[in-house]
């Protein structure tokens, strides 16, 4: 199967809500506009000519110096052709809101649980959203960047054992 299938079937589809394609690491990836994340899964998976039938990841990013900075990547593969694409989508801090896909893929449960724990995206229709890893109780979301790295006020760290040159 060729790419250029698969870009025209997309845009024929959903024209302007296809945001972005590329080729990154002999992958085709494709951006599309949140609302819509959860037909493109659906008409990839079902398409005749696609049959992207198995979700093998699914993860949350942050890039905080975006406009939309909170983003879903699903990684779908049609195992016939052997044939893998990339679907992102983003939302803002605000409303970080993406329909599950879960109806689609039950694999998909404790992979949305996952992100929603750790970047704080909340899936619209999951049947069990809640906190799968860290303590229920905890009020931020400790893969988003907005903390610094380190701690700058630390005195009882040695720089030296950190590669960094001291002078």
């Amino acid at each position: 199967m060729e790419n250029a299938l698969i870009v025209d079937k997309l845009y024929k589809a959903f024209g302007r809500d296809i945001l972005k394609m590329d080729t990154d690491a002999d992958i085709l990836s494709v951006t599309v506009a949140h609302p819509v994340i959860h037909e493109v899964i659906r008409f990839l998976k079902e398409d005749g000519d696609l049959e992207f039938n198995m979700l093998t990841d699914l993860c949350g990013i942050h890039y905080p110096d975006r406009g939309l900075p909170l983003g879903v990547v699903y990684h779908l593969h049609n195992l016939p052709e052997n044939k893998r694409i990339r679907i992102k989508t983003f939302v803002t801090l605000a409303d970080p809101s993406v329909s599950t896909v879960t109806d689609l893929f039950s694999s998909a449960n404790w992979m949305e649980r996952e992100t929603y724990d750790f970047y704080g995206i909340l899936f619209t229709g999951h049947p069990n959203l809640k906190r799968i890893l860290n303590v229920e109780y905890m009020d931020f979301f400790p893969l988003r960047k907005e903390y610094p790295l380190e701690d700058p006020t630390r005195e009882d760290k040695d720089d030296r054992f950190f590669g960094r040159n001291t002078q």
